[in-house]
């Protein structure tokens, strides 16, 4: 059944050995012949059931607003899903129908009716499962798993009663084998368990465990053995942000159950059976993953090497084996040959290929961006096992793309694959054409001062020589350590973490000290002894300039109060905004070195002598005019750059470095002083 809106699929036919893809997109549907063709089948627009082999319309179903369908094993059956919805007494619609594919010549359009009809709410596992011979199918309800015979849907042929079923599948193969999972429920352990249909009376094999939320079911191509990958939702130890994930295999005799031990911690990525139903691949671990192939037992037999993978498929006849990294990872794809001990035939650079299956003859991979997780670079390709591209089409919003299903007889595998390989097709060329060739890789950004050493191994990856990833569950917010690995930067202030250890020479409370002022002048510094010394000579003079009664335009104008002097410092200069800034900081550092970090100034060296700060004091004539006047005005400013020069000698003979500008102004001092005696001023 295919229309424009709908999921294009194909059942089998031998009346045609081609190998065939059909394709969706937004504007239609398509047929294409693969090698040696390459063209699309003629006939096949906007109909909804085509035989395959001819692309000629043999059938079309009165069914509307279909979001799923497919085909049963053998092709007989077709059957939709479309959106639960209520009829006319307010009852849930049969929105799952079973139809005939081929009906006889003489059923209309309108005459055709569905042999099954069921209600199926839930998308999620919406279709029926049917034994590959098509004898029985079934599907999963309350409690319960219903089975029908194929030629009567109407009627429940057989029941098997399981509380709290919530998945289950059937066994490919000759023997009717069928697997349950029930989740875990009031503390009781989730299990799978496999009967034998029709008798389901007791579980011929099962397997209990906890950490299972879901599960996946897949049964090797024989129906013999069980893999069970079983997932949790949230992982309580805090290693994955995706859950937990284990992975069981149980036979379906009873005879052999276990647990598959990985040795390397992280998520399991993909687990895949191998055709000959005698070994599996797991795709596991911390990035880069490790993929390793195990017997049906679930002994390893073969790892290959780690790198960013998380897709494992073996080809139809199990020969080839195809390793590969897809969705946020860059699109590679790894194959090697099994049959020569597992040689590594060639690595494809994919793109962003959001689908990826093997041809039915086993010699060709089909890839394809579909829509919507990518809506742009939307296209297929088709490249052969050796790694060449032989076929590429770019399309609008491709939906879907897929292989006709074929069995792996009809195509067989040759001796050797590589021999004759098909002759590309011109779209092949094409693109190739147009592709760049890529440059050297420069590797990974390195500062100047690290380039031409020998890269750190705990910046390399694993599987370049680094150091293995080791989680030992304590997230990094609890470990107080960055996204990079490092320690998280102190905050001045805060309160430090209880039992981290303090950098060397740093006092707790985030740096600042908490030891109480010392009252001895012995515990003081050189320097900061002299700055007392200035703060209390400075005053005295202002207890006595009190005492004296002055005037206001005579008093002493820089000493009336910290608060005037910083004021008056502040408009000294129109560009000294950063020289105020960093003055500041001095006078701050100066005075917390007096008065409560001592501890950090007695472990320096002596300090150079700091001249005597010049106290300016104006004494202005009883003649004077008003403190408006011109005369006092310049007096006034010229005592500012006379401190303004004081403060900045005592910061060069503190060993700080100062700007040309402000030496300049150093220097300015012996002008300034006569300018001064000029007005008049004696001081």
């Amino acid at each position: 059944m295919a229309v424009p809106t709908q999921f294009a699929c194909c059942s089998q036919n031998p009346k045609r050995q081609l190998t065939l893809v059909t394709d969706r997109t937004l504007k239609g549907i398509g047929i294409v012949d693969a090698a040696p063709v390459y063209e699309p089948l003629p006939g096949f627009q906007k109909v909804l059931v085509i035989d395959a082999s001819v692309g000629f319309p043999i059938a079309s179903l009165p069914a509307e607003n279909v979001y799923e369908l497919g085909f049963s094993p053998l092709g007989t059956h077709i059957i939709t899903w479309q959106r639960p919805s209520k009829d006319e007494n307010g009852d849930s619609s049969k929105n799952l129908k079973v139809w005939k594919t081929v009906e006889s010549d003489e059923t209309t359009e309108q005459e055709r009716v569905a042999v099954g009809k069921f209600v199926q709410k839930s998308q999620t596992g919406w279709n029926l499962q049917y034994t590959s011979d098509e004898q029985f199918c079934a599907r999963v309800v309350t409690n319960e798993v219903q089975f029908y015979k194929s030629g009567d849907l109407g009627t429940v042929w057989n029941k098997l009663r399981v509380e709290g079923v919530k998945d289950f599948a059937i066994s490919p193969g000759k023997t009717h084998s069928v697997a349950v999972f029930i989740p875990e429920h009031k503390g009781q352990p989730a299990a799978v368990k496999v009967f034998n249909v029709p008798q389901f009376e007791t579980p011929l094999s099962q397997k209990t465990f906890f950490k299972g939320d879901k599960v996946q079911l897949k049964w090797n191509s024989l129906g013999t053995s069980l893999i069970v990958l079983a997932q949790t939702e949230v992982d309580k130890t805090g290693k994955s942000y995706y859950g937990e994930t284990t992975l069981y295999i149980l036979s379906a005799n009873g005879g052999f159950d276990s647990r598959i031990q990985l040795d390397r911690e992280g998520p399991i990525y993909d687990v895949s059976w191998s055709p000959n139903s005698k070994e599996f691949g797991v795709v596991y671990g911390q990035m880069p993953a490790k993929t390793t192939i195990f017997n049906v037992r679930a002994a390893a037999k073969h790892s290959f090497p780690l790198g960013p993978r998380n897709t494992i498929s073996f080809s139809p006849h199990g020969r080839f084996v195809l390793v590969a990294g897809f969705g946020n990872l860059a699109g590679q794809i790894d194959i090697y040959d099994l049959e020569k001990d597992y040689q590594k035939v060639t690595t494809i650079e994919g793109g962003n290929p959001s689908v990826c299956n093997w041809s039915p003859d086993g010699t060709c991979i089909l890839t394809a961006t579909t829509s919507p997780r990518l809506r742009v670079d939307n296209g297929i390709r088709i490249w052969h096992v050796g790694g060449g591209l032989m076929y590429n089409e770019d399309m609008v919003e491709l939906y879907h793309v897929t292989w006709r299903p074929q069995s792996p007889t009809t195509h067989p595998l040759p001796a050797n694959p590589f021999s004759s390989v098909p002759k590309p097709h011109s779209s092949a060329l094409a693109y190739l054409g147009t592709v760049k060739t890529p440059s050297k890789p420069v590797g990974a950004y390195r500062p100047p001062g690290a380039r031409g050493q020998v890269t750190p191994l705990h910046f390399k990856r694993e599987d370049e020589g680094g150091a293995a990833h080791i989680n030992n569950g304590v997230s990094s917010f609890a470990a107080n350590i960055n996204g990079m690995g490092r320690k998280k930067k102190d905050v001045p202030g805060s309160e430090p973490v209880a039992g981290e250890p303090l950098p060397p020479g740093a006092a707790p409370g985030g740096g600042v000290s908490l030891t109480p002022a010392p009252e001895s002048d012995e515990q003081l510094s050189k320097v900061a002894l002299k700055n007392k010394k200035r703060r209390e000579a400075k005053k005295m003079r202002e207890a006595e300039k009190a005492a004296s009664n002055l005037t206001p335009d005579a008093a002493f104008e820089p000493i009336q109060g910290a608060d005037r002097r910083v004021r008056s410092h502040s408009r000294t200069r129109s560009k000294g905004n950063l020289e105020n800034g960093t003055r500041s900081r001095n006078r701050s550092n100066n005075e917390s070195a007096a008065t409560g970090g001592a501890s950090h100034v007695t472990s320096a060296a002596p300090a150079p002598e700091v001249p005597e700060m010049i106290e300016v004091p104006i004494a202005l004539s009883p003649d004077s005019n008003s403190q408006g006047s011109s005369h006092d005005k310049k007096i006034r400013g010229l005592l500012k750059k006379m401190r303004a020069i004081d403060d900045l000698k005592m910061r060069l003979a503190g060993g700080e470095k100062l700007e040309d500008t402000q030496m300049k102004k150093i220097a300015t001092e012996e002008g300034v002083r006569g300018e001064l005696e000029g007005l008049g001023w004696s001081g």
